[in-house]
Protein backbone atom coordinates (compact mmCIF):
# COMPACT_ATOMS: atom_id res chain seq x y z
CA UNK A 1 0.00 0.00 0.00
CA UNK A 2 1.33 3.45 -0.94
CA UNK A 3 0.28 6.92 0.17
CA UNK A 4 1.56 10.33 -0.93
CA UNK A 5 1.33 13.24 1.51
CA UNK A 6 2.15 16.92 1.08
CA UNK A 7 4.27 19.11 3.38
CA UNK A 8 1.40 19.45 5.86
CA UNK A 9 0.65 15.70 5.97
CA UNK A 10 -2.46 15.94 3.79
CA UNK A 11 -2.96 12.72 1.80
CA UNK A 12 -2.80 13.43 -1.94
CA UNK A 13 -3.07 9.90 -3.35
CA UNK A 14 -3.01 6.20 -2.48
CA UNK A 15 -2.48 3.04 -4.52
CA UNK A 16 -1.30 -0.58 -4.31
CA UNK A 17 1.76 -2.19 -5.92
CA UNK A 18 3.26 -5.69 -5.78
CA UNK A 19 7.06 -5.32 -5.68
CA UNK A 20 8.04 -8.38 -3.62
CA UNK A 21 7.79 -12.16 -3.79
CA UNK A 22 5.73 -14.04 -4.69
CA UNK A 23 5.45 -11.89 -7.81
CA UNK A 24 6.75 -11.68 -11.36
CA UNK A 25 9.32 -9.43 -13.00
CA UNK A 26 6.44 -7.88 -14.91
CA UNK A 27 4.69 -6.87 -11.67
CA UNK A 28 7.94 -5.52 -10.20
CA UNK A 29 8.41 -3.40 -13.32
CA UNK A 30 4.82 -2.20 -13.02
CA UNK A 31 5.41 -1.30 -9.36
CA UNK A 32 8.51 0.71 -10.26
CA UNK A 33 6.64 2.51 -13.04
CA UNK A 34 3.78 3.37 -10.66
CA UNK A 35 6.11 4.80 -8.01
CA UNK A 36 8.13 6.72 -10.61
CA UNK A 37 4.87 8.17 -11.93
CA UNK A 38 3.87 9.34 -8.44
CA UNK A 39 7.30 10.88 -7.89
CA UNK A 40 6.93 12.81 -11.14
CA UNK A 41 3.31 13.85 -10.54
CA UNK A 42 3.64 15.01 -6.92
CA UNK A 43 7.27 16.06 -6.75
CA UNK A 44 8.11 13.42 -4.14
CA UNK A 45 11.50 13.99 -2.49
CA UNK A 46 11.48 11.30 0.23
CA UNK A 47 10.16 7.73 0.40
CA UNK A 48 9.30 6.27 3.81
CA UNK A 49 9.33 2.47 4.07
CA UNK A 50 7.78 0.80 7.13
CA UNK A 51 10.09 -1.65 8.88
CA UNK A 52 7.52 -4.47 8.85
CA UNK A 53 7.13 -7.57 6.68
CA UNK A 54 9.18 -7.59 3.44
CA UNK A 55 10.84 -4.33 4.45
CA UNK A 56 14.27 -5.22 3.07
CA UNK A 57 12.86 -6.67 -0.13
CA UNK A 58 10.89 -3.45 -0.70
CA UNK A 59 14.02 -1.45 0.08
CA UNK A 60 15.97 -3.28 -2.63
CA UNK A 61 13.27 -2.55 -5.22
CA UNK A 62 13.34 1.13 -4.26
CA UNK A 63 17.14 1.28 -4.43
CA UNK A 64 17.07 -0.25 -7.92
CA UNK A 65 14.31 2.15 -9.01
CA UNK A 66 16.10 5.25 -7.71
CA UNK A 67 19.20 4.28 -9.69
CA UNK A 68 17.01 4.56 -12.80
CA UNK A 69 16.01 8.16 -12.02
CA UNK A 70 19.13 9.82 -10.47
CA UNK A 71 18.07 13.22 -11.79
CA UNK A 72 15.09 13.26 -9.39
CA UNK A 73 17.37 13.19 -6.32
CA UNK A 74 14.83 11.23 -4.25
CA UNK A 75 15.93 9.72 -0.94
CA UNK A 76 14.39 6.97 1.17
CA UNK A 77 14.29 6.09 4.86
CA UNK A 78 13.24 3.03 6.89
CA UNK A 79 10.58 4.08 9.42
CA UNK A 80 9.60 2.36 12.67
CA UNK A 81 5.96 1.36 12.27
CA UNK A 82 5.30 0.27 15.89
CA UNK A 83 1.61 0.69 16.63
CA UNK A 84 0.68 1.57 13.04
CA UNK A 85 -1.64 -1.43 12.72
CA UNK A 86 -3.32 -0.54 16.02
CA UNK A 87 -3.92 3.01 14.81
CA UNK A 88 -5.17 1.96 11.36
CA UNK A 89 -7.93 -0.18 12.90
CA UNK A 90 -8.91 2.41 15.52
CA UNK A 91 -12.01 4.60 15.69
CA UNK A 92 -9.79 7.68 15.30
CA UNK A 93 -8.31 6.39 12.03
CA UNK A 94 -11.80 5.57 10.74
CA UNK A 95 -12.92 9.14 11.47
CA UNK A 96 -9.78 10.59 9.90
CA UNK A 97 -9.86 8.39 6.76
CA UNK A 98 -13.43 7.07 6.40
CA UNK A 99 -12.90 6.00 2.77
CA UNK A 100 -9.58 4.21 3.33
CA UNK A 101 -8.95 0.58 4.27
CA UNK A 102 -6.54 -0.29 7.10
CA UNK A 103 -3.60 -0.64 4.72
CA UNK A 104 -4.07 2.81 3.25
CA UNK A 105 -4.36 4.33 6.73
CA UNK A 106 -1.13 2.63 7.81
CA UNK A 107 0.68 3.90 4.70
CA UNK A 108 -0.47 7.47 5.37
CA UNK A 109 0.60 7.20 9.03
CA UNK A 110 4.06 5.87 8.15
CA UNK A 111 4.55 8.75 5.70
CA UNK A 112 3.52 11.29 8.34
CA UNK A 113 5.79 9.76 10.98
CA UNK A 114 8.81 11.01 9.09
CA UNK A 115 7.45 14.57 9.00
CA UNK A 116 6.30 14.81 12.60
CA UNK A 117 6.66 11.60 14.67
CA UNK A 118 4.99 13.06 17.76
CA UNK A 119 1.91 14.09 15.77
CA UNK A 120 1.35 10.46 14.76
CA UNK A 121 2.43 8.67 17.92
CA UNK A 122 -0.03 10.57 20.12
CA UNK A 123 -2.84 8.90 18.14
CA UNK A 124 -1.85 5.53 19.56
CA UNK A 125 -2.53 4.29 23.08
CA UNK A 126 0.98 4.37 24.66
CA UNK A 127 0.47 0.78 25.86
CA UNK A 128 0.34 -0.37 22.24
CA UNK A 129 3.80 0.99 21.50
CA UNK A 130 5.51 -1.01 24.25
CA UNK A 131 7.07 -4.42 23.64
CA UNK A 132 5.62 -7.45 25.44
CA UNK A 133 2.48 -7.86 27.55
CA UNK A 134 3.78 -6.76 30.97
CA UNK A 135 1.89 -3.47 30.87
CA UNK A 136 -1.39 -5.39 31.07
CA UNK A 137 -0.49 -6.70 34.55
CA UNK A 138 -0.52 -3.19 35.99
CA UNK A 139 -3.40 -1.11 37.33
CA UNK A 140 -4.80 0.17 34.02
CA UNK A 141 -6.22 3.41 35.42
CA UNK A 142 -2.95 4.43 37.06
CA UNK A 143 -0.94 3.32 34.02
CA UNK A 144 -3.20 5.35 31.71
CA UNK A 145 -2.87 8.45 33.89
CA UNK A 146 0.92 8.11 34.11
CA UNK A 147 1.41 7.57 30.38
CA UNK A 148 -1.09 10.32 29.52
CA UNK A 149 0.84 12.69 31.78
CA UNK A 150 4.11 11.86 30.04
CA UNK A 151 2.56 12.49 26.61
CA UNK A 152 1.07 15.80 27.73
CA UNK A 153 4.36 16.91 29.28
CA UNK A 154 6.28 15.88 26.16
CA UNK A 155 3.91 17.71 23.80
CA UNK A 156 4.02 20.96 25.76
CA UNK A 157 7.80 20.78 26.33
CA UNK A 158 8.72 20.06 22.72
CA UNK A 159 6.05 22.30 21.22
CA UNK A 160 3.79 21.56 18.29
CA UNK A 161 4.50 22.32 14.62
CA UNK A 162 1.34 24.13 13.58
CA UNK A 163 1.75 23.17 9.92
CA UNK A 164 2.08 19.40 10.38
CA UNK A 165 0.25 18.70 13.66
CA UNK A 166 -2.66 16.27 13.72
CA UNK A 167 -5.94 17.00 15.57
CA UNK A 168 -4.92 14.43 18.21
CA UNK A 169 -1.66 16.26 18.91
CA UNK A 170 -3.25 19.72 18.94
CA UNK A 171 -5.84 18.53 21.45
CA UNK A 172 -3.05 18.08 24.04
CA UNK A 173 -2.15 21.79 23.83
CA UNK A 174 -3.50 24.10 26.53
CA UNK A 175 -6.53 26.10 25.38
CA UNK A 176 -7.35 23.80 22.45
CA UNK A 177 -10.18 21.26 22.59
CA UNK A 178 -11.12 18.61 20.01
CA UNK A 179 -13.47 20.93 18.11
CA UNK A 180 -10.89 23.71 17.80
CA UNK A 181 -8.15 21.25 16.83
CA UNK A 182 -10.29 20.00 13.93
CA UNK A 183 -11.05 23.60 12.92
CA UNK A 184 -7.31 24.34 12.80
CA UNK A 185 -6.74 21.39 10.44
CA UNK A 186 -9.70 22.44 8.26
CA UNK A 187 -8.39 26.02 8.06
CA UNK A 188 -4.91 24.74 7.14
CA UNK A 189 -6.25 22.46 4.39
CA UNK A 190 -8.37 25.26 2.91
CA UNK A 191 -5.84 28.10 3.20
CA UNK A 192 -2.45 26.38 3.15
CA UNK A 193 0.34 26.73 5.71
CA UNK A 194 0.15 29.15 8.62
CA UNK A 195 2.69 31.96 8.16
CA UNK A 196 2.16 33.67 11.52
CA UNK A 197 0.74 32.75 14.90
CA UNK A 198 -1.75 35.62 14.55
CA UNK A 199 -3.47 33.68 11.78
CA UNK A 200 -4.82 31.37 14.49
CA UNK A 201 -7.30 34.10 15.41
CA UNK A 202 -9.00 33.48 12.05
CA UNK A 203 -9.77 29.88 13.03
CA UNK A 204 -13.43 29.42 13.99
CA UNK A 205 -14.04 29.12 17.77
CA UNK A 206 -10.43 30.02 18.61
CA UNK A 207 -10.83 33.32 20.44
CA UNK A 208 -8.41 35.69 22.16
CA UNK A 209 -8.45 33.75 25.44
CA UNK A 210 -7.67 30.41 23.76
CA UNK A 211 -4.95 32.12 21.71
CA UNK A 212 -3.40 33.47 24.90
CA UNK A 213 -3.23 29.94 26.32
CA UNK A 214 -2.03 28.03 23.27
CA UNK A 215 0.17 30.40 21.24
CA UNK A 216 3.39 29.75 23.18
CA UNK A 217 3.18 25.99 22.56
CA UNK A 218 2.60 26.26 18.81
CA UNK A 219 5.55 26.66 16.44
CA UNK A 220 5.80 27.87 12.84
CA UNK A 221 9.06 26.97 11.13
CA UNK A 222 10.19 29.28 8.32
CA UNK A 223 7.35 31.73 9.00
CA UNK A 224 7.31 35.51 8.63
CA UNK A 225 8.52 36.06 12.19
CA UNK A 226 11.42 33.91 13.49
CA UNK A 227 10.02 34.23 17.03
CA UNK A 228 7.01 32.18 15.92
CA UNK A 229 9.36 29.17 15.80
CA UNK A 230 10.30 29.57 19.48
CA UNK A 231 8.60 29.11 22.85
CA UNK A 232 8.41 32.89 23.28
CA UNK A 233 4.75 33.93 23.66
CA UNK A 234 3.50 36.72 21.34
CA UNK A 235 2.80 38.83 24.46
CA UNK A 236 6.55 38.86 25.10
CA UNK A 237 7.61 39.82 21.57
CA UNK A 238 8.07 43.54 22.44
CA UNK A 239 10.30 42.66 25.41
CA UNK A 240 12.22 40.18 23.24
CA UNK A 241 12.77 42.85 20.58
CA UNK A 242 14.15 45.22 23.24
CA UNK A 243 16.53 42.49 24.44
CA UNK A 244 17.73 41.78 20.90
CA UNK A 245 18.29 45.50 20.40
CA UNK A 246 20.48 45.68 23.53
CA UNK A 247 22.44 42.65 22.33
CA UNK A 248 22.81 44.30 18.91
CA UNK A 249 21.11 41.38 17.21
CA UNK A 250 18.59 41.55 14.37
CA UNK A 251 15.73 39.21 13.43
CA UNK A 252 17.92 37.97 10.60
CA UNK A 253 20.51 36.93 13.21
CA UNK A 254 17.79 34.97 15.01
CA UNK A 255 16.82 33.28 11.75
CA UNK A 256 20.45 32.34 11.07
CA UNK A 257 20.86 30.88 14.57
CA UNK A 258 17.74 28.78 14.04
CA UNK A 259 19.09 27.50 10.72
CA UNK A 260 22.38 26.51 12.39
CA UNK A 261 20.51 24.76 15.21
CA UNK A 262 18.56 22.70 12.63
CA UNK A 263 21.81 21.54 11.05
CA UNK A 264 22.93 20.38 14.49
Amino acid sequence: KLAVVDATGKVLDTTVVYPTAPTTEKKIRAAKDTVEGMIEKYGVSLISVGNGTACRESEQVIVDMLKEIPEKKVQYVITNEAGASVYSASKLATEEFPNFDVGQRSAASIARRVQDPLAELVKIDPKSIGVGQYQHDMNQKRLGEALGGVVENCVNSVGVDLNTASPSLLAYVAGINKTVSKNIITYREENGKFNTRKELLKVPKLGAKAFEQCAGFLRIADGENPLDATSVHPESYPATMELLKKLELSMEDVRMLQAEAKKG
